[in-house]
C-alpha cells in the first residue's frame, strides 16, 4: 500500500517540528518567519507551506546567521526603506533630506526612525510592511551608527545591531575593507575620463567646510583618496559647458569627501549648496545657476562588506537612483544629445 498525501507532503512547520520534537511550536513558526529554515539551501517562509519529504535537506540556521532577507524593500517613512536586516546589521536606504544619526537641530534621523520601527511603534509603508510582521527575535534590538550619509545624499547606509557587530563594521571602514561607490552629475569634465584623487582634507568644526590640500598641510589634515570614472556627459544647450555623471568609489571617508575634492578639482556637484560657487547660498540671487536642482546631486549606490559576524562572507547592497536623480538625467538628456567617454 503507498504512503498517503499527508505523509509524503506536509507542512514546513511540521517538518521542521519531526527535526526538533522539542521545540515549541510558536518558536518553530518564528525561526520560519525569521529566514532561518532552508530546503536544500533555498530558504522558505511559509511556515505552511506543503514540501515533500526534504530527505536531509532541511536545516536551521544558527541564531546568529538568522536573517530578515527582503524580497524587496519595506518601506517604513516617506524617507526610508529597510533594505536588510538580520541580528548583526541593518542596511537603509536613506531618502534625501533625512539625517543619518540625531542632532541638535532635530531628532528624527534614520537611527530613530529604525529604532522606533523595530520597537513597534511604527507600522512601515504600503501592503508589504503591513502583511508581513517582523520576528519578535528583532524587537529587542537598538541600531548603532557605523557610518553616515550627508543629509542631503541618498543612498546605502549600514547600522549595526549590536556592539560587537559595530565594533566589527567600524574595523572594516577603517581598514578601507567595505567598498563603496557613489553616483554624481557635477558641473564639467575632467581630463581623463577615469583617475584616482589624493588630497589631504582639514575640516574646519566652525565653519563645517573641508579645505582641500595637494600635499599634506599639518597634524590635522587627512589623506583622502577618490577614484573615478566618467558615466556620460550631457553638454547643455549653447553653453559651452557639459554635465558630467560620474561614479566614485572611496578609498577613503572623510566628511564631504567626494564634494570637497570634487570641487578642488574644479568639478563642483550639482546643487551643492555649500561647495559649488553657483549654487552657494550667497550667490543664487546674482545669476543664472548651470542647472537647477535641490539638492547635491549625490546617491551612494552601493555597499560591500563582510558580514561582522560570520567570518569570509561578503555582501553587497545596491540602491537604484531614487526618483530626482532619475528626473534630472532625463532633464539633461532631453536637452541634448549625449556624448559618451
Amino acid at each position: 500500500m503507498g504512503l498517503s498525501m499527508d505523509q509524503t507532503n506536509r507542512t514546513l512547520l511540521n517538518w521542521l517540528l519531526s527535526e526538533f520534537p522539542d521545540t515549541p511550536r510558536k518558536r518553530a513558526k518564528q525561526w520560519i518567519l525569521a529566514g532561518r529554515v532552508s530546503i536544500a539551501g533555498v530558504v522558505v517562509r511559509k511556515p505552511n507551506q506543503l514540501i515533500a519529504d526534504p530527505r536531509g535537506t532541511l536545516e536551521l540556521q544558527g541564531r546568529r546567521s538568522s536573517a530578515l532577507v527582503l524580497d524587496e524593500e519595506w518601506g517604513i517613512h516617506p524617507r526610508l526603506s529597510l533594505v536588510y536586516l538580520d541580528l548583526s546589521l541593518a542596511i537603509i536606504n536613506k531618502g534625501a533630506g533625512l539625517l543619518s544619526v540625531p542632532a541638535p537641530i532635530t531628532d528624527i534621523s534614520v537611527l530613530s526612525i529604525l529604532a522606533d520601527f523595530l520597537a513597534g511603534k511604527l507600522r512601515g509603508l504600503g501592503h508589504r510592511t503591513a502583511e508581513h510582521r517582523l520576528p519578535p527575535a528583532f524587537r529587542l534590538l537598538q541600531p548603532l551608527p557605523v557610518h553616515r550619509l550627508d543629509q542631503f545624499t541618498t543612498g546605502v547606509l549600514c547600522l549595526a545591531m549590536n556592539p560587537a557587530a559595530r565594533a566589527a563594521l567600524i574595523e572594516q571602514f577603517s581598514a578601507h575593507s567595505a567598498a563603496r561607490q557613489y553616483v554624481a552629475f557635477v558641473d564639467g569634465r575632467p581630463q581623463n575620463p577615469r583617475g584616482t584623487w589624493r588630497h589631504w582634507l582639514r575640516f574646519n568644526d566652525e565653519t563645517l567646510l573641508q579645505h582641500v590640500f595637494a600635499t599634506p598641510s599639518g597634524p590635522d589634515a587627512l589623506e583622502s583618496v577618490t577614484h573615478y570614472e566618467v558615466l556620460d556627459e550631457f553638454p547643455v544647450g549653447t553653453t559651452g559647458r557639459v554635465v558630467s555623471k560620474m561614479r566614485f568609489r572611496l578609498e577613503t571617508g572623510r566628511t564631504h569627501q567626494i564634494r570637497a575634492q570634487a570641487a578642488h578639482e574644479g568639478l563642483p556637484l550639482i546643487g551643492d549648496r555649500t561647495y559649488h560657487p553657483e549654487h552657494h547660498a550667497s550667490r543664487r540671487a546674482n545669476g543664472r545657476v548651470l542647472v537647477e536642482f535641490e539638492r547635491q546631486a549625490l546617491h551612494a549606490e552601493s555597499l560591500e562588506l563582510e558580514h561582522p559576524q560570520q567570518a569570509g562572507k561578503r555582501l553587497t547592497w545596491h540602491a537604484p537612483l531614487p526618483a530626482d536623480l532619475q528626473k534630472l538625467e532625463r532633464t539633461l538628456r532631453g536637452n541634448t544629445d549625449i556624448r559618451k567617454r
